[in-house]
């Protein structure tokens, strides 16, 4: 069966200013498929790459180089209106998602019109649109009627942001840190509409964060990335034993109750100019096992049984 979404070889890379001659590689090579039916969850640090990956699946920006395919087709052969009707984006922010001088019944009204065309009379009928919407995202329309954004706590924004998103009746939602600005109580419960949605409707979804915990509890498979590049792929059970030495620094981040926090591995502050010098693996500065090789050439992708891991430790072997 075709993936519903592919990244071949896929770069982005920025200027790093106008006084420098470098160039900033946001997303170095990236490859990866999203299947129908799964929800992806993909990891790394602030700068990693992530939020580049999720504004070039939505078509914010162009890749600099490779290929993105959405059932087969590149997405930028494919027109806005249609590729709109099959995937939506959720934001980090639900503050800014929405037009604050506007009700929030007017703005769903809106987007009933803009995306199906259908001519709306009043807002009774909006509601019975959205309903349904609604009530698998656990809150009642008729609670959105006179009300605007600032009047909503940023859990219930997020699942507002949702909810839109469900509209048009998407195949793939690209969700960028869902959950990072709205109240730790509710994170769950935001978490929890997606795994309802992909049982109820067969959603996929594509989570991107930084909170191993999280991310893990959502995801039916996990991408590490490290500096635009992944680093680590497979099941979710990696990051209950992960194999790269820069997933085992983020799984030792995690903070457990049932112990003292200690690390088992030294590792080194990241330096900005290694962004420069670096012509092997790019976590060698960091990395407590940096052999060699590690420091001059790029380690390959290695078969790890379903999952795939980029390091000269497995690479050897």
């Amino acid at each position: 069966m075709r993936p519903l979404l592919e990244f071949r070889e896929v770069s982005k890379t920025f200027a790093a200013g106008l006084l420098t001659r470098y160039n900033i590689k946001a997303v170095d090579r990236v490859s990866f498929e999203v299947n129908k039916d799964e929800i992806i969850g993909i990891l790394g640090e602030s700068g990693s790459g992530k939020s580049t990956i999720a504004k070039l699946i939505l078509k914010v920006i162009k890749p600099t180089s490779g290929q993105i395919l959405f059932k087969g087709r590149d997405i930028w052969e494919i027109n806005e209106r249609e590729y709109y009707r099959y995937v939506q984006g959720v934001f980090q922010d639900p503050f800014s998602s929405f037009n604050p001088r506007r009700r929030i019944i007017d703005i769903f009204r809106d987007t009933i019109i803009n995306t199906s065309n259908e001519k709306i009379k009043n807002h009774e009928e909006v509601i019975e649109i959205i309903r349904p919407i609604f009530e698998k995202i656990g809150l009642d329309p008729r609670d959105i009627i006179e009300k605007y954004p600032h009047e909503f706590s940023g859990g219930q924004l997020q699942r507002l942001s949702i909810a839109r998103a469900l509209l048009v009746r998407p195949e793939l939602i690209v969700a960028d840190e869902p959950v990072s600005m709205v109240d730790a109580s509710t994170r769950i419960d935001i978490l929890n509409i997606f795994i309802d949605l992909k049982k109820t409707t067969n959603l996929t979804s594509i989570i991107i964060g930084h909170d191993l915990a999280l991310t893990s509890y959502v995801s039916d498979r996990v991408i590490v990335l490290y500096r635009g590049q992944i680093v680590e792929e497979g099941s979710v059970d990696i990051l209950k034993d992960p194999a790269h030495p820069y997933t085992k620094m983020l799984s030792e981040s995690i903070p457990r109750i049932d112990k003292k926090w200690e690390s088992h591995l030294k590792y080194k502050a990241f330096e900005t100019s290694n962004i420069k010098t670096s012509r092997g693996c790019i976590f060698a500065s960091r990395c407590p096992y940096k052999k060699e090789i590690c420091e001059n050439k790029e380690p390959p992708y290695v078969q790890l049984g379903k999952s795939r891991v980029r390091c000269w430790l497995y690479a050897e072997k």
